[in-house]
């Protein structure tokens, strides 16, 4: 009897604790799933997240037959993680940050990329396509989960790009690559990519992918066809997109960090900008900036306002000439301070507009911005408003030159925007020469700039000689 209820007692602990690990596990929905990484501690942090979720939500606006995944350090913000869950219906798995031994920089930015191991321990599933958050899809990718155990695509002639390949998941795989880590396994560039390249170093001899048309899924490592990892450089040289190599499905923007497409800056000056920004309007939206931008235009408004209504009179203002040595150097140091304030006035909107804004609100802002500040060192320093205002035309200027959308090619678009900047040249050394004449008239005037040399004797003093 006691025997018995001793394995009564083993079994029921048993059933407990299976049940316990089932709800810690991932619960799926399908068989295969689209994962991407969040990790901590980079200045842009904030940007990759919402990438992350614009890319989140176009694969579920394109109907993908997947689960979607983010491998998330345990450093993520809760917030984030509860909206990537509730909003983004995304599964989070929160992971410790694998140690980087090749990282010599502590602030690399590719120091925590090897987060991308995680993939392989997602063995839930059967296939994964493992994603960079800077992908935008332009179709459906679902035939993907048919390649084999590692395919990846080779944007390099000689090295396969990390920022989408697809895995079967497997423990043994994870487990090796960590030893691999552990032992210091050598890493052409310290980061995800030279490490997996290392790992699967034989795949340029592998056969290209083709989905089979009855829907089998293959086995074995593949190359993937070009088209699922277009990097938009290409796109610049021609201006469309005519990649033979498969599907044109996916593009990539491996750049400049600087020059990600989620940046305002980045459309007119790269036009696939404009692309993830219709994604983002079409999916995520742009509330969590707008409270920012209506701040800032209330402000630039009230700044022209009370400029306009504060412009001196000039005609009051009389003359006179002082050749003191003091007087010199304070007209010197006037006149650097006010061309100081002039590139004040093109340089602090662009830094405190929120880098994430649509690019029309993003450059709307700033034209703003830079008007009204400009009207500020045009009233300090009584200067006319048409030679401070020429950089604000040209950069207008360029900008619509650079978004014009029927260009032939890349290179007539370059030779235009090259054309107008030639042209544009000698009427920025105009202004800028009026503006020192200006400067030099402006600081003549009496009631600019008071005397100093001049004592005036305390008032009710008598002087006797």
């Amino acid at each position: 009897m006691i025997g018995r209820v001793g394995l009564l007692l083993v079994l029921l602990i048993a059933t407990i604790t299976t049940i316990g690990a089932e709800t810690t596990s991932l619960k799926r929905v399908n068989r295969n799933a689209y994962a991407t990484m969040m990790y901590m501690g980079t200045p842009r942090d904030y940007e990759f997240y919402v990438a992350t979720r614009v890319m989140l939500r176009s694969l579920t606006r394109l109907g993908v037959e997947a689960d979607l995944v983010v491998i998330a350090s345990l450093d993520v913000p809760l917030h984030w993680v509860q909206t990537l869950e509730q909003e983004d219906g995304a599964k989070v798995v929160r992971v410790k940050n694998l140690n980087n031994p090749y990282c010599i920089n502590p602030n690399w930015r590719f120091k925590l990329t090897l987060n991308k191991l995680y993939a392989w321990s997602l063995v839930d599933y059967d296939r994964v396509v493992m994603l960079d958050a800077d992908n935008l899809f332009l179709q459906k990718t679902d035939e993907l989960f048919q390649c084999g155990q590692f395919c990846a695509v080779f944007i390099n002639p000689c090295i396969f790009h990390t920022g989408l390949f697809v895995l079967q998941p497997s423990k043994k795989v994870f487990n090796d690559m960590i030893h691999e880590i552990e032992i210091g396994r050598e890493n052409q560039d310290g980061a995800d990519q030279g490490f997996i390249g290392g790992h699967f170093p034989d795949l340029l001899d592998r056969p290209m992918f083709h989905p089979p048309l009855n829907g089998t899924q293959l086995q074995g490592s593949y190359r993937l066809p070009l088209g699922y990892q277009m990097d938009a450089s290409y796109y610049y040289l021609k201006l469309h997109w005519s990649v033979p190599c498969g599907p044109n499905s996916v593009i990539t923007f491996p750049g400049a960090p600087w020059l990600k497409p989620w940046y305002w800056w980045s459309w007119p000056v790269l036009p696939l900008g404009i692309q993830w920004h219709e994604q983002r309007r079409l999916t995520v939206g742009y509330g969590a900036e707008m409270i920012a931008v209506v701040i800032q235009s209330i402000f630039y408004l009230g700044i022209i306002a009370v400029t306009r209504l504060a412009r001196p009179n000039l005609s009051k203002l009389c003359y006179r000439h002082d050749d003191s040595k003091s007087a010199l150097l304070l007209r010197t140091g006037l006149k650097l301070i006010a061309i100081w304030s002039i590139l004040a006035a093109y340089t602090v909107p662009f830094f405190v507009i929120p880098c994430t804004v649509h690019p029309l609100v993003g450059w709307s802002l700033y034209l703003l911005g830079s008007f009204s500040l400009s009207c500020i060192t045009v009233n300090a320093f009584l200067l006319p408003m048409l030679p401070v205002l020429v950089p604000w035309v040209g950069i207008l200027g360029a900008l619509l030159v650079m978004a014009y959308p029927w260009y032939n090619d890349g290179v007539v678009r370059a030779m235009a925007v090259f054309t107008y900047a030639f042209c544009a040249s000698p009427a920025l050394w105009m202004a800028l020469v009026k503006i020192k004449c200006s400067l030099h008239v402006s600081l003549e005037r009496e009631g600019f700039l008071p005397k100093i040399s001049e004592s005036t004797a305390p008032a009710g003093s008598n002087k006797l000689y």
